[in-house]
């Protein structure tokens, strides 16, 4: 067996059939150039500025079509089969990070600076995501298994409380991201607030470990449920919070570690929007926008996914609970592009 194996791994036609099954994995690989190519594009010299915008708005569609990619591939490789083989659950479990890839970058940006090391962000970037391929690929045909440990019901209701917890800080930092639209003054104001009470030592440490909790256990329930089959919904609440727990990560390592531990920097509007180069035209701050867009894009349709599942649990008309998922994922766009257009300098 192991002798045919082998032989099979030699083949082209065999080989072909595992790298389209990493497809999204080629998009990633890509996610840093694709940056570096907005950034040349809207920064050219010599052009015209339509075109400089035109051109730059196609690779922006790339950029942001990465996690969207990972999200559907996802889903084509959960509705494959209901009996994945090593290979195949390993692969699908791989798109599913690949969702994280906005979070994922920047995490790697600030650790290279934190730690000081010659790699670039690139090579660093490369170099993980193929180890991860080359784990996947030596994956077997065998069947994997399926099914989900009883256990995890306890696991689900623990992060259910944990985000109940959590939902509060989030409505509260996203409103208060809101009024950027009106001056960075305002929002100043209101955060300044908001922290009397939750920088209270014994509030803060509680709170950021709230959210440790809810990045890991996230992971573990989507690692648990990336084994069983599913509908979109099911995928979309994985991918989500598999985004989610890197989007807290990385977060916690950019403004608690690198910003107020290690840099003393206030973590401000000005901190926020990118400072004086901004967010658009700096080639290391471009990474944010994807980064920030579908964070909260995501942390609130996580959540309007989640209400939809305790709806029909509830005995809710299906139809009239997918009503609701469509109505709150587009509210989630819409306050997601609002944040990011008062990041942009709009102002009401």
């Amino acid at each position: 067996m192991d002798h045919v194996q082998a032989v099979r791994g030699l083949s082209p036609v065999f080989a072909w059939r595992r790298a389209h099954a990493l497809s999204p994995l080629f998009l990633t690989l890509a996610y840093p150039f694709l940056l570096k190519a907005f950034n040349a594009s809207v920064t050219a010299a010599g052009s015209t500025s339509n075109l400089r915008w035109m051109t730059g708005s196609i690779f922006l569609l790339f950029i942001m079509s990465v996690p969207l990619v990972g999200l559907v591939w996802a889903h084509r490789l959960t509705a494959s089969t209901e009996s994945p083989s090593l290979f195949l659950l390993r692969a699908r479990q791989l798109a599913y990070f690949t969702i994280a890839a906005p979070p994922l970058y920047v995490f790697t940006g600030v650790t290279r600076g934190l730690v000081g090391r010659p790699l670039t962000d690139e090579i660093v970037w490369i170099g993980v995501w193929i180890l991860a391929a080359a784990y996947v690929f030596i994956g077997t045909d065998r069947s994997s298994g399926t099914g989900v440990p009883a256990s995890t019901s306890r696991w689900r209701v623990a992060h259910g409380v944990s985000a109940t917890l959590i939902v509060l800080f989030v409505v509260f930092h996203l409103t208060n991201h809101l009024t950027g639209l009106l001056s960075p003054e305002v929002h100043a104001s209101i955060m300044k607030m908001g922290r009397a009470v939750y920088r209270i030592p014994i509030i803060e440490f509680a709170l950021i470990g709230l959210l440790l909790f809810q990045a890991g256990s996230g992971v573990s329930l989507a690692l648990r449920w990336s084994r069983t089959t599913g509908d979109a919904f099911r995928v979309f609440q994985i991918g989500s919070g598999i985004y989610l727990a890197a989007f807290i990560i990385t977060h916690l390592n950019s403004a608690l570690i690198s910003a107020r531990v290690v840099r003393h920097l206030e973590t401000d509007w000005a901190w926020a929007s990118g400072g004086e180069a901004g967010l658009i035209l700096d080639s290391w701050n471009i990474r944010l926008v994807p980064h920030y867009a579908f964070g909260v894009f995501f942390v609130l349709s996580h959540l309007v996914t989640g209400l939809r599942q305790v709806l029909i649990a509830h005995e809710v008309n299906p139809r009239l609970a997918n009503r609701g998922w469509l109505i709150g994922a587009l509210a989630s766009f819409a306050v997601a592009a609002t944040i990011m257009a008062g990041l942009f300098g709009a102002r009401l």
